[in-house]
């Protein structure tokens, strides 16, 4: 399978800006991966595709605030400072992006906040555009970990277009982020509202949580035409003993099995036994589903519409047949469907 084969015409204006006023009225697009056929509903209608005691899984990372605007000492260049994730907890290390990459150097100092009160000094560059900071911070963890969040903004996805606004704090958030550890939102969980989830337990329908930390990996350009060579960043999944109940008596009592995102689809698939039941974990995953595969766990999955060429796109084109996926996305672009992470949704059975 070629990288080539996930290109498509996307008109920006077609990439979401802005959310959908309420969470579970973004349109759906059901796609029956056996026939080919698409109908057209709205998010909430979702239920009437599933019956009692099926199971919705679901991704209960929360998102941190991970972009920090900072300025660098001497010229007091701004330098967007995007946080990836926590090295050394006592230390204050972290792992982090930073632009423009060009002018920061090893033993450089970055100030952020208003009064300079936070600071932070290079001690690694660990790829073109990562590096390492120790943030020179003597007070409390607890006092440390509130203040850097403060300083720090959601980290919504440049290809929205926009800059931070006040509805991104709520929206760029699922209702159910429990586990801190994300840098980008598992944007199918978004469509879910407290109403739906309601009407969803009324009818009997189980849910179950894992974790899967989002990294930014999910995003980053293949830059290979032969996908067999493309590499993922791992990211740390967690998959309760709960989870692994609810999910295999589901299996075993033959129920179907809804994954709510790409994230879901790749922990569950990165935690299945050679007798096709889930198992307990935690860990990493580095695992990279594209078409061929053969999926052993969801019956269904919810997705978003994703961008040409991403890795997200190629799973659910895996998932739903790659043929029948294409002139999905073909539909959704004549019927001027939302894209991107605040786009409408998805829906393979």
């Amino acid at each position: 399978m070629k990288l080539s084969k996930f290109k498509y015409k996307l008109p920006a204006e077609l990439i979401a800006s802005h959310p959908a006023p309420h969470r579970d009225e973004s349109r759906l697009m059901v796609l029956d991966r056996k026939s080919g056929k698409i109908d057209h509903k709205i998010f909430k209608e979702i239920i009437n595709h599933f019956d009692e005691n099926d199971v919705f899984v679901f991704n209960d990372t929360k998102v941190f605030p991970a972009r920090l605007y900072g300025n660098k000492e001497k010229t007091g260049a701004e330098i967007e400072v995007f946080l990836l994730r926590e090295l050394n907890r006592e230390l204050r290390i972290w792992d982090v992006l930073v632009d423009p990459a060009r002018k920061i150097r090893i033993g450089n100092k970055l100030y952020f906040g208003a009064d300079d009160n936070v600071v932070a000094e290079v001690i690694d560059n660990t790829t073109s555009r990562g590096r390492t900071l120790r943030f020179l911070y003597d007070g409390k963890y607890e006092d440390f970990k509130k203040e850097l969040f403060a300083l720090g903004e959601p980290p919504i996805p440049h290809s929205i277009g926009r800059k931070v606004e006040p509805i991104d704090t709520e929206r760029y958030q699922t209702i159910f982020a429990r586990n801190e550890g994300a840098v980008a939102a598992p944007t199918a969980g978004l469509h879910f509202s407290r109403e739906l989830m309601k009407r969803m337990e009324i009818k009997g329908i189980e849910t179950a949580f894992v974790t899967l930390h989002v990294g930014l990996g999910n995003f980053r350009e293949v830059d290979v035409e032969d996908l067999t060579k493309h590499k993922m960043d791992s990211e740390q999944i967690i998959v309760s003993p709960e989870a692994v109940v609810k999910v295999n008596t589901a299996k075993e009592e033959r129920h179907k099995i809804c994954a709510v995102g790409t994230t879901v689809v790749r922990t569950l698939e990165s935690c299945v036994t050679t007798r096709g039941r889930l198992t307990e974990f935690e860990g990493w995953t580095n695992k990279f589903i594209f078409p061929p595969y053969e999926f052993h766990m969801p019956d269904a999955m919810v997705s978003n519409f994703h961008l040409p060429l991403s890795t997200l796109m190629m799973m659910v084109a895996a998932f739903g047949g790659y043929d029948h996926v294409m002139e999905a996305y073909n539909v959704a672009v004549k019927e001027k469907y939302r894209f991107g992470t605040y786009g409408d949704a998805i829906l393979v059975i």
